[in-house]
C-alpha cells in the first residue's frame, strides 16, 4: 500500500514550481516558466512538457540544470531530466500512463536539437500544436486582465507614476506618458521613449498601463518585450498559427513593446512588427514603444520601419542629475520607512550616477545590513558595505574627461575634439579620443559621435579601427595610448 505520508508527484512538482518562482522572480516565471506541465515521471526520469521548440532551447539553456537540481532535493529517486515538446498535458494515473503507446513516453531526439545539453537532461520532440489564446473582448475585471497578462507580460504594481519621481532630465517623457494615459483619444502615435539603462523607461511604460486601466477599463492593454513579441511570432510560423497571431496583436486598444531594439536584424520579426503597426495606425490604436536609442540611431532596423518609429512623438530620458538622484533616494527611504541620515543620502546621489535601478539597489542594501544586523545607518557602515559599488563607480570614466585628458597629451586646444578640421595633427588626437571613449565608456558609438561634434557613428568605427592597427604596428604608439589609459583610469 502507499504510504500516505509520502508527498504526491503532484505535490513535488508544485514545490518545484514555486521555488522556481521564487528564484527567479514573476516576470521570468510568466514569460518561461508558468508554460512547463509535467508529462510524468518514470525509471527516475521526469518528462517535463514545453509548447514549443524556442522554449525548449531557452529552457535547456537557462533551465534545465537548476530543474534537475530542484526535484532531486524534492525526489531522491529522480536522475534525469526530460524536456519534451508538446501542447500542455497533465499528469496521469499510473494505469493511465502505463496503456500509452510506448513511443509517447520514450521518442528519441530528433536530428538537429542543439549540442550541449547539460548531463542528465535529455531532449525530445512531439509534433503536437498547442492551441493559442485570444483575449475575449466581452471578458470584463480581473478575468480579463488576467488574460492580458497571460497574453503579454505582467505588470509591476511598484511602477506606477505615483511612485515615479520626476526632474528635469524626465519631465519630458513623464508629461508625455500621462497625456497618452489620459487622453481617450489617441494624442500621437506612436509614443517612442527613449534612453540609457536604468533611466526609467520601463517604470514609464508600466506607469501608462496602470492608468489606462484605471481611467478605461475597457480598453484592452498589452504590454510585452520585443523579446516576447519575437517568440509569439516564432511559435506562430511553427505551428501555422498566424492568423490567430495576428488576431491578438491587431486586436488590442493599446500595444506596448519594451526595448525595441531587440528587433534589429530580425528580418522577418520586423516584416511582421511592420505590418501589425500599420494595422494598428489604421484602426487609431495606441502604440509605445521604449528602446536603448532614439530610432534614428537604432541600428539593424529596415528604414521602412525607422521611418514609423519616428512618426509620433519621439521623448528622450536624459542622464540623472544631482538633485534627481537626492530625490528618488528619499522617496525610496520614505516608501520603506527607513531612517537615513541626511549626509548618507548626499554621499550616494554623488557617487552612484550611472542609473537607478543600481542607485535603489546600494539603498536596499544599506536597509538589509542595517536590518540583518541591527545596527543603525551611519556613513561610515554605508560606505564599509558598498565599497565594491562605489570603488566600480569611481573608475568609471566620461567622454568629457578623456577629450579634456587627450587634448592635453597632444597639446592641442579642447575645441578641436569637436572642430570639422581634419588636419593630421588634430586629427590623430581625435580619433585616440574616440578609440578610447569606446574602450573605456559604455557609451554607443552615436553617442560618441555626437561628443565629437555631431560626427557619424562610421566616423568612430572608422577611428577605432585605425587606432587598434596603429597599436599593433608601432609599439610606441601603443605605450603612448597604454599612459593615457591607465592615467584615466587611475
Amino acid at each position: 500500500m502507499r504510504d500516505e505520508s509520502l508527498p504526491t508527484v503532484e505535490t513535488q512538482w508544485a514545490r518545484v514550481r514555486g521555488k522556481l518562482r521564487a528564484e527567479f522572480g514573476e516576470v521570468a516565471y510568466r514569460s518561461w516558466l508558468k508554460p512547463l506541465t509535467l508529462a510524468g515521471i518514470e525509471d527516475g526520469e521526469v518528462r517535463i512538457a514545453v509548447p514549443t521548440r524556442f522554449m525548449q532551447d531557452w529552457v535547456r539553456t537557462h533551465y534545465a540544470e537548476r530543474l534537475r537540481a530542484l526535484w532531486k532535493a524534492e525526489n531522491k529517486v529522480v536522475r534525469n531530466i526530460e524536456i519534451v515538446v508538446a501542447a500542455p498535458m497533465v499528469v496521469r494515473p499510473q494505469a493511465e500512463r502505463a496503456a500509452m503507446p510506448n513511443g509517447m513516453a520514450r521518442n528519441e531526439p530528433p536530428a538537429g536539437v542543439p549540442h550541449g545539453v547539460p548531463k542528465g537532461v535529455r531532449l525530445v520532440a512531439v509534433p503536437q500544436a498547442a492551441p493559442s489564446r485570444l483575449i475575449d473582448p466581452d471578458a470584463s475585471g480581473d478575468r480579463r486582465v488576467a488574460a492580458e497578462e497571460d497574453f503579454g507580460a505582467p505588470l509591476d504594481p511598484r511602477f506606477t507614476f505615483e511612485n515615479f519621481v520626476i526632474g528635469k532630465p524626465n519631465e519630458f517623457a513623464t508629461a508625455a506618458a500621462r497625456r497618452v494615459a489620459e487622453e481617450a483619444k489617441v494624442p500621437f502615435n506612436p509614443l517612442f521613449l527613449y534612453g540609457g539603462v536604468g533611466l526609467g523607461k520601463t517604470h514609464l511604460m508600466h506607469a501608462i498601463a496602470w492608468e489606462i486601466r484605471k481611467r478605461h477599463p475597457q480598453r484592452k492593454v498589452v504590454y510585452l518585450s520585443a523579446e516576447m513579441f519575437m517568440y509569439r511570432f516564432i511559435r506562430a510560423l511553427r505551428f501555422k498559427d498566424m492568423m490567430a497571431f495576428k488576431e491578438q496583436f491587431r486586436s488590442v486598444d493599446v500595444l506596448m513593446i519594451d526595448d525595441v531594439q531587440f528587433i534589429s536584424g530580425k528580418d522577418s520579426t520586423q516584416e511582421e512588427f511592420f505590418h501589425t503597426f500599420n494595422a494598428l495606425v489604421d484602426q487609431n490604436r495606441q502604440i509605445i514603444l521604449s528602446a536603448d536609442k532614439s530610432p534614428a540611431d537604432l541600428e539593424g532596423i529596415e528604414d521602412r520601419v525607422r521611418s514609423r518609429l519616428g512618426w509620433g512623438l519621439v521623448a528622450d530620458i536624459h542622464p540623472t542629475t544631482y538633485e534627481l538622484r537626492l530625490g528618488i533616494l528619499q522617496t525610496k527611504a520614505e516608501k520603506m520607512g527607513l531612517q537615513v541620515p541626511p549626509k548618507v543620502l548626499e554621499f550616494l546621489a554623488h557617487k552612484i550616477t550611472s542609473n537607478v535601478r543600481e542607485l535603489e539597489g546600494a539603498l536596499n542594501r544599506i536597509a538589509a545590513h542595517a536590518t540583518l544586523v541591527g545596527r543603525p545607518i551611519t556613513f561610515e557602515t554605508a560606505q564599509d558595505v558598498l565599497h565594491d559599488l562605489l570603488r566600480a563607480n569611481d573608475r568609471r570614466v566620461t567622454i568629457e574627461e578623456i577629450q579634456k585628458r587627450v587634448a592635453e597629451h597632444y597639446s592641442i586646444r579642447l575645441a578641436d575634439m569637436h572642430s570639422p578640421r581634419r588636419a593630421r595633427l588634430v586629427a590623430r588626437p581625435r580619433q585616440v579620443a574616440m578609440y578610447l571613449a569606446k574602450q573605456l565608456t559604455s557609451r554607443s558609438l552615436p553617442e560618441i559621435g555626437r561628443k565629437f561634434g555631431g560626427r557619424d557613428h562610421t566616423t568612430v568605427m572608422h577611428a577605432v579601427k585605425k587606432i587598434e592597427e596603429l597599436r599593433s604596428t608601432d609599439s610606441s604608439f601603443a605605450e603612448d595610448i597604454e599612459l593615457l589609459r591607465r592615467m584615466l583610469e587611475a
